[in-house]
């Protein structure tokens, strides 16, 4: 399966003071893309939860290429490499046409309502199956 992908321009408001989008700026738009796939797979982070089910972030390993600047328009590429019963491994890439700026890995668990690690049954892993790639 194809990364799903995710567009969006930079804003003025997230610059930071050398006129580069700021660092931190950056998890919120790979927030945007996880949450952005989820929706399109049909997974609404509500519904888990109204179903039991919350996921976390565990990790995140970011590398930062080049910077953005204000009225880039970038494109967050977002999918699932490896995908077991508690855990899952996302990758990440935020581009400026072809020119990768930001590459990340995301680890994420699965939790009850209390934070407790919870196993996916089948019928809710298979709900994150589209959003799988070839590694």
């Amino acid at each position: 399966m194809p990364f799903h992908r995710t567009t969006l321009r930079v804003r003025f408001g997230e610059l930071d003071p050398y006129n580069h989008v700021n660092h931190a700026v950056y998890l919120a738009y790979l927030e945007a893309g996880r949450t952005e796939a989820m929706e399109d797979a049909g997974i609404a982070i509500q519904d888990l939860a109204a179903m039991g089910w919350n996921v976390v972030i565990t990790d995140v390993v970011v590398k930062f290429k080049a910077p953005a600047v204000a009225g880039d328009t970038l494109t967050i590429e977002t999918g699932i490499e490896q995908l077991g019963a508690v855990t899952g491994r996302w990758v990440q890439r935020i581009l400026r046409g072809d020119q990768v700026l930001v590459e990340a890995e995301i680890r994420a668990g699965s939790v009850d309502a209390t934070g407790r690690p919870k196993r996916m049954t089948p019928e809710v892993k298979a709900r994150f199956t589209p959003l799988l790639i070839e590694a």
